[in-house]
C-alpha cells in the first residue's frame, strides 16, 4: 500500500499539510471503496459537476476520474452537461446506478470525504509528534495562567509536565481550580494539527473528525475547475484538541463504537483527543472504577500505542499521543496503587489559597464582575464569619459569593456592592452550617 501522501517534512509548528494524492494508489484506497463513496454521493445529490464531486469526496478529480469513467462505461452515471473538460462535466446518476448505490447503502451508510488509511494516519502522527517543539518555559506558563492565582510551586511543576507530554494527576481539595488548570494546559500546546474526516482499517470506516471537539482553522479554498490545492482535502486543519469528560465516562467510550444501522464506527474519546489533551474531570467518580479505567490505559500510557478492536474481533494498534489530565479531589493513593501511579509521571497538588491569595482572587473577581473591591469588608468577613466556623479557604469561594451578592442585591432592589450585610447573607445561603440551633421556649 502506497504511503506517499503521508507528511515527510513538517514545519516548526507541525502543521505541514498532507500533500494531495495524484492517484488512488497514492491515496492508499481501493477502486471499490472509492466507487462506493462516489456512487452514494451522487445517489443523495442526483447530479454534480466533476469539481464538486471531487470536493465532496476530498480527492482531486484526476485521482477519481478513472472511477468516474468506469461508472460511465457501466451506465451507472451519465454526463448531462458541461463543455470545458471532464472536471466541468455534470454527472447524473442513472436508475441502474441508483440500484447499485442502494446495495452499497445496505452495507454502509457512510457518505462524505474518502477515508485516510490507518497506515498514513499513524505515519502523520509520528511526524507530528517529532515536529512539535517542547518550548514551554516559565514565562509562557505564567502567561497562560495569568488569569488565575496559583503558587509558583504549582506552575513550576506544570511546565515540565507539559513539555514532557506525559499524563498527570491534578489533585487537591474541591474548589481550587483543578478543572480550570486542566483547561489552561491546553493553551500551552503549540501548533495545529490535521485531523482526518474518516479512517479506513481493513475495509472498515471509522468516522474520526468530531465537530464538537475539533475546531477547524479557516483556510482559503482553492479556485478553478480542477484546482484543489496542493494538500489532501481528506484532512481538516484544526487547533489541537481538548476533550473533557466527567462522571459520565464509561469503559465503552474508550472503544470503537459501531452502529449496525449506519455500518461504520466512531472513534473513542482518547483517539479524538490525539495530539491534544484529554481531561478526566472528577476522576474516581465515573460509572466504572478507577482501577478498571487505568487498567484499560496501563499499556498505552507507557508505550504510546493503543489497541482497538473491530466487530470482527480483529485488533489493531492505534497511535496514543494524548496528554491525559486526571483531575480529582480524591487523593491519588486512595484511587490506584503504586504501579499505576508510576505510570502517571506528574502529580500536581492544587492546594488551597493562602489568606493573601484568597484576597487577591476576591479582588480579581470583583474586577471581572465590575464591582468595586472593598478590602476591609472582605477581611472583616474572614474574621467574623470564616474563622469562627473554621471554614477552609477555597479558590472558588470569591466568585461564588460575589454571584450570590449580585443576585441578592437584584432581589432587594439594591445596587450590587461588596457590603458586609450582603456578603454575610450570601455566606449563610452558600455554606452548610452543621451547628445545631439553641432551642428556644416560649
Amino acid at each position: 500500500m502506497a504511503l506517499t501522501t503521508s507528511v515527510e517534512v513538517m514545519d516548526e509548528a507541525g502543521t505541514a499539510p498532507p500533500p494531495a494524492p495524484r492517484t488512488l494508489q497514492e491515496a492508499g484506497l481501493s477502486n471499490d471503496l472509492v466507487t462506493q463513496i462516489v456512487l452514494k454521493t451522487l445517489h443523495f445529490s442526483g447530479e454534480l459537476s466533476g469539481t464538486e464531486l471531487a470536493r465532496r469526496v476530498g480527492l482531486p478529480f484526476f485521482a477519481i476520474e478513472p472511477v468516474v469513467d468506469t461508472l460511465k462505461q457501466h451506465h451507472h452515471v451519465a454526463i448531462s452537461g458541461g463543455a470545458l473538460g471532464a472536471p466541468s462535466y455534470h454527472y447524473r446518476i442513472t436508475d441502474h446506478g441508483r440500484s447499485r448505490a442502494m446495495l452499497f447503502l445496505e452495507h454502509s451508510h457512510y457518505v462524505g470525504h474518502a477515508p485516510v488509511p490507518l497506515e498514513q494516519y499513524s505515519k502523520y502522527m509520528h511526524g507530528f509528534k517529532a515536529a512539535i517543539p517542547h518550548t514551554v518555559n516559565r514565562a509562557a506558563v505564567h502567561g497562560a495562567f495569568s488569569h488565575l492565582v496559583i503558587g509558583e510551586r504549582v506552575l513550576d511543576q506544570l511546565g515540565p509536565a507539559i513539555n514532557a507530554g506525559h499524563s498527570m494527576f491534578v489533585y487537591g481539595p474541591p474548589g481550587n481550580g483543578k478543572t480550570v488548570i486542566s483547561q489552561a494546559i491546553h493553551k500551552l500546546l503549540g501548533g495545529e494539527i490535521y485531523i482526518p474526516h474518516a479512517l479506513e482499517v481493513e475495509g472498515s470506516i471509522i468516522r474520526f473528525f468530531d465537530p464538537v471537539n475539533h475546531e477547524p482553522v479557516p483556510e482559503e479554498e482553492p479556485s478553478g475547475l480542477d484546482l484543489q490545492g496542493d494538500r489532501d482535502r481528506r484532512w481538516v486543519r484544526c487547533k489541537r484538541p481538548m476533550v473533557m469528560v466527567g462522571g459520565e465516562l464509561t469503559l465503552d467510550q474508550l472503544e470503537l463504537s459501531y452502529s449496525p444501522t449506519l455500518g461504520f464506527y466512531r472513534a473513542p474519546v482518547q483517539a479524538v483527543a490525539n495530539g491534544g489533551v484529554l481531561v478526566i474531570d472528577d476522576f474516581g467518580r465515573q460509572h466504572c472504577s478507577p482501577r478498571d479505567l487505568l487498567n484499560r490505559w496501563i499499556v498505552p500510557l507507557e508505550s504510546r500505542v493503543d489497541f482497538l478492536t473491530l466487530q470482527t474481533g480483529q485488533k489493531f494498534d492505534f497511535p496514543f499521543m494524548t496528554m491525559i489530565v486526571f483531575a480529582t479531589n480524591i487523593k491519588p493513593a486512595e484511587l490506584v496503587d503504586e504501579a499505576f501511579l508510576r505510570r502517571i509521571h506528574y502529580k500536581i497538588f492544587a492546594e488551597s489559597p493562602s489568606r493573601q491569595e484568597f484576597l487577591h482572587i476576591f479582588q480579581n473577581c470583583c474586577r471581572e464582575f465590575g464591582l468595586e473591591y472593598n478590602a476591609s469588608v472582605v477581611e472583616g468577613l474572614l474574621a467574623s464569619y470564616f474563622k469562627p466556623r473554621q471554614i477552609q479557604l477555597r479558590g472558588c469561594q470569591p466568585r461564588d459569593l460575589i454571584l450570590q451578592v449580585m443576585s441578592l442585591a437584584e432581589y432587594l432592589g439594591r445596587r450590587p456592592e461588596i457590603a458586609t450585610d450582603l456578603l454575610e447573607a450570601a455566606c449563610q445561603a452558600y455554606f452548610v452550617d452543621d451547628r445545631e440551633a439553641t432551642p428556644t421556649y416560649a
